[in-house]
This record gives C-alpha cells, structure tokens and sequence, in this order.
C-alpha cells in the first residue's frame, strides 16, 4: 500500500476580533507566544489568549478608524533555530494582508516568543509599528549576531515588560531597545515593576498602554504624555519608563 505524503502545513489568518469594519484602513497582527524548539502544533486557544483579549480590545477602539484585527495562526509551535518559523510566518501575513486589504498601514503585535517574531518581520515596508509585550530573546552570545534591529528603522516600536518575569529576561529586552534607539529615535520601553511574564497584575494597564500605541501609530492621534516622554526621552529613561498604576482610567 502506498503511503501517503505528510500534507503540508501551512501559515494561516484567523477572522477579525471584535466588530468588523465596512472598510479596513488599517491592521493589527496578532502574534502568539511559541517556544524555542517545537514542531509540534501550534498554541491552542488558551495559548493565544492574550493576543486575542488584545485584539478584541483594539477593534473595539478602533472601530470607526477602520482597523482590522487578525491573529496569525503559525504552522509550528517553536521558533527552531535558523529556521525562524514564527518569523516566516508573521512575514506572510503581512504579504496575506497587503493581498487582501491592499496598502494599510499595520502593526505587528506580538507577546512572548511572538514579541521576537513581530521585531523580526518589522521591516516589511507596509509595517509602520511594531509593540512587543514580554518578548523573548535568545541569551546574549558573542559567538553568534545579536538580534537584528536595523530592520526596525522608520517604524515606531513598543516594547512592554514585567520586571518579575521569569521566563523572558526583562534585561535583554532592554538591551535591544537600547541598540534600536541608536538609530531609530521612535523607540521607547516601558517596565511593569512588580509583574511578571503574563502581566495579570496590571492587565488593565498595560492594554491600555497597548492601545494608546496602536491608536497613535496607525491612526495619527495623539499619544497619552507617558508615551510621548518616552519617545523623547535619551537612554535609559525612555527605555526603562514606569507604567504607572490606572494608567488610561479616565478621570
């Protein structure tokens, strides 16, 4: 008996969170955590599930400008080495989603191991931003090139991380929004003391933060002053900024 071909799995994007927009003018990718070597299947529900109340989020606030929120659903679980799956594959849909929606701007929005791929695939020339939520990075290794950052050039980048958190190292996040701030001024970093990787403690706050960015980036309006100190701030204070307790409850 003939055995069958292993089929090929391929990269896909889930439908829109949150309410649809008539026109989309604008796109949020949802990246996903992962692990460092994996090809097993991808997250289940519970693994997407902050990108999702992410995205959810997003759409609500955004549903008059237009925007679109995906999660991309990756073919493998892990990273994998030289393979750079998860970056492959956000790399795709942002191609998926200039097919489908033609030229918007996009965010790529990622947490964990998905913080790393929307860094890497943030050069693709329809992103305009790119917010990384507790990203992991590999160990610093003078054997091997740092993580790229000249990629990130002309997008303004986000990066938010939990000073407790004990799975992805809140230093080397700090240290790769150091180098990107070199050459790249639209770069700022905030820090949630007290939190760790899944920043429940201060959830509120940091979506908040997230949709602050986004909002700005995407469509024009104006940043909360935290997020504009940051960007103007030099080295470190605009790389390690304080997400203040009730950051974004109105008064």
């Amino acid at each position: 008996m003939a055995q069958q071909a292993t089929p090929v799995r391929t990269a896909r994007l889930g439908r829109p969170l949150g309410p649809e927009p008539a026109t989309v003018c604008g796109v949020v990718l949802l990246l996903p955590g992962g692990e460092e070597t994996s090809h097993r299947r991808p997250a289940t529900m519970l693994g997407t599930a902050p990108v999702r109340a992410l995205g959810r989020r997003l759409a609500r606030a955004a549903k008059a400008d237009g925007l679109a929120a995906h999660l991309v659903h990756y073919r493998w679980r892990g990273w994998n080495g030289t393979e750079e799956n998860q970056a492959r594959d956000a790399d795709w849909a942002v191609e998926e989603v200039v097919r489908r929606y033609g030229d918007v701007p996009i965010c790529l929005a990622g947490f964990d191991m998905g913080g790393r791929a929307a860094l890497r695939a943030g050069g693709h020339e329809a992103v305009n931003s790119v917010l990384a939520i507790a990203p992991w990075l590999p160990e610093e290794d003078r054997s091997v090139p740092p993580e790229p950052v000249k990629q990130l050039v002309g997008r303004r980048v986000l990066i938010v991380h939990g000073t407790n958190d004990r799975r992805t190292d809140p230093e080397l996040s700090f240290r790769l929004a150091a180098r990107a701030k070199k050459s790249n001024r639209d770069v700022c970093r905030f820090e949630v003391h007290s939190d760790g990787h899944g920043l429940h403690q201060h959830r509120d706050e940091v979506l908040a933060l997230a949709e602050d960015f986004v909002m700005g980036a995407l469509f024009g309006r104006h940043f909360s002053r935290p997020v504009e100190d940051a960007f103007a701030a030099p080295p470190p204070l605009g790389l390690r900024m304080p997400l203040a307790s009730g950051f974004g409850r109105r008064r």
